[in-house]
């Protein structure tokens, strides 16, 4: 058997992208290979029926959704659970207090590390330090500093595209510690099929083209251009919706900014794959993602989208072919390929079809094997598992 000891802060299934991207993992988890620790700040009293040790953790002043687990509170209690687990592997979600405590621990007793890199904190600086700029690149010099400390003491990295790689690099990353390793879609729960008209005429009343923006409703999302698209479409001769799905800190701002359009806080993954099959348009001007796990759900939902050029979800449309791309903060540009779009039914059903067949080549199975394979391979190849062997 296999023994990981997982660390993450938050374990809760729906909660953002990394959950859903961790419990794509869990869920997958062949128990008779491998035995799972998980220690962890936010979530259940247990995951499932693994082994579990939940630690305190505070909210982040910053967002209040989010928190913080903090391991010196109960520093024994993590080390006697460690001792008695044994782990062969570590797996670290997150640079934060609790992954550097779990670093930390694996680099001292030899047992190799695996992270998936699943947030991109660096592009966050320019919103939450928008009103100080004076700090912003202080402030990203002592991120990249502390990300680099930690990954470059993994031994693997799983990394989702190929932007994001080179933007690590540039940062300091070594090259030969990351692997592409991308997001799996559900194609059976995002799908064309889950098209429902009349479900959406009885929230919006009409049977107006609905352009959608679904995500968290923080700033870092460049809501300011979103508003400023909302803005400009209003100003247009035309009949639409314009659908927001999700919640946030900036729920009230966004609603004060944009009064006619629909808000309607955050879906289960039932009625948001009603939402996105049952829209016209995506809209996404975020150019912070790492990934954009619902830039390939409306694509799974054979939705075209009109997304930021920027982030790691601009690598997963193909200009002109499978959706659109443009300058972040470029509120017009966004506003024309979404009347191209909405005025041209055939390209509207051409750009969906090409985002829906894109979407197909993203299996989780496949994923998870990857995963789990390189466990193994990690396993055999470690100093500490041959220690235990030796031992044993």
């Amino acid at each position: 058997m296999i023994r990981v000891a997982f660390f993450a802060e938050i374990m809760i299934p729906d909660f953002d992208g990394a959950a859903r991207t961790i419990f794509q993992l869990v869920n997958r988890i062949d128990k008779k290979k491998f035995e799972f620790l998980f220690i962890y700040g936010t979530g259940p009293d247990q995951i499932q029926d693994f082994e579990s040790l939940k630690i305190p953790a505070l909210s982040l002043p910053i967002q209040q959704n989010y928190t913080m687990a903090i391991p010196s509170f109960v520093d024994q209690r993590i080390k006697k659970k460690l001792y008695d687990f044994n782990p062969d592997i570590i797996h670290i979600a997150t640079p934060s207090l609790l992954g550097f405590y779990a670093q930390k621990y694996a680099l001292k007793n030899q047992i190799p590390i695996i992270s998936i890199y699943h947030t991109h904190f660096v592009s966050y600086i320019d919103y939450y330090l928008r009103r100080i700029p004076f700090l912003i690149q202080p402030t990203k010099n002592k991120i990249i500093q502390t990300q680099n400390k930690f990954y470059n003491n993994c031994d693997k990295v799983y990394v989702p595209t190929n932007s994001i790689v080179s933007e690590l690099i540039t940062m300091g990353v070594y090259p030969a510690l990351m692997q592409i390793w991308k997001r799996g879609i559900d194609n059976q729960l995002f799908s064309p099929k889950k098209r429902n008209r009349n479900w959406l005429k009885k929230i919006t009343q009409n049977d107006h083209p609905t352009i959608l923006f679904a995500s968290r409703l923080v700033w870092e999302k460049n809501l300011e251009t979103l508003i400023a698209i909302y803005t400009i479409l209003k100003q247009e001769n035309l009949s639409f919706n314009f659908i927001i799905a999700g919640d946030g800190s900036a729920m009230e701002s966004c609603q004060s900014s944009m009064p006619d359009a629909l808000f309607l806080g955050k879906l289960d993954h039932k009625n948001l794959a009603k939402l996105y099959a049952s829209s016209s348009v995506f809209v996404f001007p975020s150019h912070s993602e790492t990934y954009g796990n619902v830039v390939i759900e409306a694509m799974a939902s054979g939705l075209p989208c009109v997304i930021a050029d920027g982030g790691g979800s601009a690598d997963l449309i193909k200009e002109g072919v499978n959706g659109f791309k443009c300058q972040p903060k470029d509120a017009s540009m966004f506003v024309n390929r979404i009347l191209q779009l909405l005025q041209h039914e055939k390209l509207r059903k051409q750009i969906g079809m090409e985002a829906l067949l894109f979407s197909k080549s993203l299996d989780w199975n496949s994923l998870a094997d990857v995963y789990f394979e390189d466990l193994e391979k990690m396993s055999k190849n470690s100093a500490h598992s041959l220690f235990k062997s030796q031992v044993g």
